[in-house]
């Protein structure tokens, strides 16, 4: 006869959170190694770097910095997503970690529309700020061509990972910590935070391509990574994780057909 020992909850709570965090850093993973498709170009690098390191080689060091990042956005988010009323409702549900109220047929589908209107906002934003920027940096855009298995897969699971698994479930949670309440407010100042982020984080490229960047050029760079953004949040916030997956995914097949179209 053999006695079933329940584990006790806390070790049970710890390895479903072990199970969450290594599934979601495999996830990340994937972006990362995505990255190797994308052709960078190493011309502003010293020619005594590129004499003593091979072009390959340099292309690999590059993703150390990213899995680094993504290793403490998983930790970070892993936990303390459930602590603020965060979800991961599909890969909970597939890990057996809990059964989510939340349907992946509604995922898909908020995923998907919310999505494919943010990509075309952005192709909006492109149209309209097209005729005022910089030679430079459309000739920097066209030398770092992004290849659509990493757009997919850095962008749509590698960022989100980034600024709303981590960045944004800490906003919240710092949030929460100090007023004491999960209001409504406590989540957007998450969403503006990280989307903000995000925006920021593409100016050290144009000021590297643009020593000094037109009101035009920067608002243009900030409009178009951060409005998408908001959306990713929110669906984040409402409808799981795996939501903001999928728009971030179909905001980029919505901009793919834009380029080709425009």
């Amino acid at each position: 006869m053999h006695l079933k020992v329940n584990k006790p909850k806390s070790e049970k709570i710890m390895n479903n959170k072990f199970k969450i965090g290594l599934t979601l850093f495999a996830l990340g993973l994937l972006g990362v190694i995505s990255m190797l498709t994308v052709e960078i170009p190493l011309d502003s690098l010293p020619k005594e770097v590129l004499d003593e390191i091979p072009p390959q080689a340099i292309k690999y060091l590059i993703l150390i910095n990213p899995t680094i990042l993504l290793l403490i956005a998983v930790v970070v988010g892993t936990l303390l997503y459930d602590k603020v009323g965060l979800t991961l409702p599909l890969i909970s549900t597939i890990l057996k970690v809990e059964q989510s109220k939340i349907k992946p047929i509604e995922q898909v589908k908020f995923g998907v529309l919310f999505g494919l209107f943010a990509g075309v906002l952005i192709t909006i934003n492109g149209l309209i700020f097209k005729s005022s920027l910089p030679l430079e940096f459309i000739e920097l855009e066209n030398k770092i061509k992004i290849t659509t298995v990493a757009r997919f897969l850095y962008g749509g699971l590698t960022e989100e990972l980034l600024l709303r698994f981590g960045f944004m479930t800490l906003v919240v949670w710092i949030i929460f910590k100090i007023t004491k309440s999960l209001s409504s407010s406590a989540y957007w100042m998450g969403i503006l935070f990280s989307s903000l982020l995000f925006a920021v984080g593409h100016l050290p490229i144009v000021f590297t391509a643009v020593p000094n960047p037109s009101a035009a050029l920067l608002t243009y760079v900030l409009i178009g990574n951060s409005s998408a953004a908001l959306f990713f949040g929110w669906l984040y916030w409402k409808k799981g994780l795996e939501a903001a997956f999928i728009a971030h995914i179909f905001a980029h097949v919505a901009m793919i057909i834009g380029e080709n179209i425009f």
